[in-house]
């Protein structure tokens, strides 16, 4: 019988912070005392190492969303420094959560690694970024995570295989991933956890699920698949200005996720005994009474 591991909930803040630590830490205090969750994450970029110089000067593509005149100044809005970034941490750790964060490149990577926190998260987008990798698999000594979105099944092969070079597979978890915002249901593909599942299972230390989609009912079935981590980005506000709001959960959202997560959690068993406790008691009173030919 498979065993289930309890759900580990992740709760993607990512930018949507609006570049405001007050409401940074306000979303990491919601997360843990109203919506329970066991981790959140947010993102890092160095700008101009990552975006050449027509991206970084070009304007945002859909203005409404921008916090800038061009693209890079839109981006350096959004961005905390990395002595932010430890200062975030040692707020989720003064209220029992676990910090981590996305990288997007290599000095990003270097800026979040030296705060040492349990994980750090590779984006899709970036996770044929192999000079970011090999720096990680080097100098890294925690777990790291990297989504598959928009990868095709060899360059997922591709990742692992590097890392099982590295000897750092046992430290890597495989997210299944469809990179959309929001990602109507027919796009999901949740079947392809099986199939990461079958791939790499025994490989990696386990396999995980971000979800972009609507509503929670398909994180519930990505957790019976066996994806144990759920990572759903989270804002106190869908209709704010910006572009992952309207792909996250409101509080209340995450925190019915996380309930729904444990209640399945605990459901996921076979009887002990052919008739439970609680059934004995409706057996006496319901099934032995007299009945008429």
């Amino acid at each position: 019988m498979k065993a289930y591991k309890a759900p580990y909930v992740i709760a993607e803040i990512g930018c949507n912070h609006k570049g405001d630590m007050v409401i940074a830490k306000e979303l990491i205090h919601i997360a843990k005392i109203f919506c329970n969750v066991d981790a959140v994450k947010f993102q890092k970029r160095n700008n101009k190492e990552l975006l050449t110089p027509e991206q970084y000067n070009s304007p945002h593509p859909n203005r409404d969303n921008s916090y800038g005149d061009t693209y890079g100044a839109h981006r350096e809005f959004l961005e905390f420094t990395v002595e932010q970034h430890a200062e975030l941490k040692e707020y989720c750790e003064s209220v029992g959560l676990v910090y981590s964060t996305s990288v997007w490149d290599v000095t990003s990577a270097q800026e979040i690694a030296s705060l040492k926190p349990e994980f750090i998260k590779i984006p899709s987008a970036c996770n044929n970024n192999y000079a970011m990798l090999e720096w990680l698999c080097d100098h890294y000594k925690g777990e790291i995570h990297i989504s598959t979105g928009m990868t095709t099944q060899d360059e997922t092969k591709d990742i692992v295989d590097f890392f099982v070079k590295k000897e750092r597979n046992k430290d890597l978890v495989l997210y299944n991933c469809t990179s959309g915002y929001p990602v109507p249901f027919d796009s999901v593909c949740l079947l392809e956890i099986n199939a990461l599942q079958s791939k790499y299972g025994e490989v990696v230390k386990q396999i995980g699920f971000s979800g972009h989609h609507l509503g929670i009912a398909v994180d519930v079935a990505a957790y019976t698949l066996g994806a144990a981590i759920i990572e759903r980005h989270y804002t106190l506000d869908r209709t704010w200005k910006g572009t992952d709001h309207a792909a996250s959960l409101e509080p209340m959202g995450m925190r019915k996720l996380t309930r729904d997560l444990k209640a399945v959690y605990q459901a996921l068993s076979m009887k002990a005994t052919d008739i439970l406790p609680i059934e004995q008691v409706q057996r006496d009173k319901l099934k032995n009474r007299k009945t008429n030919a």
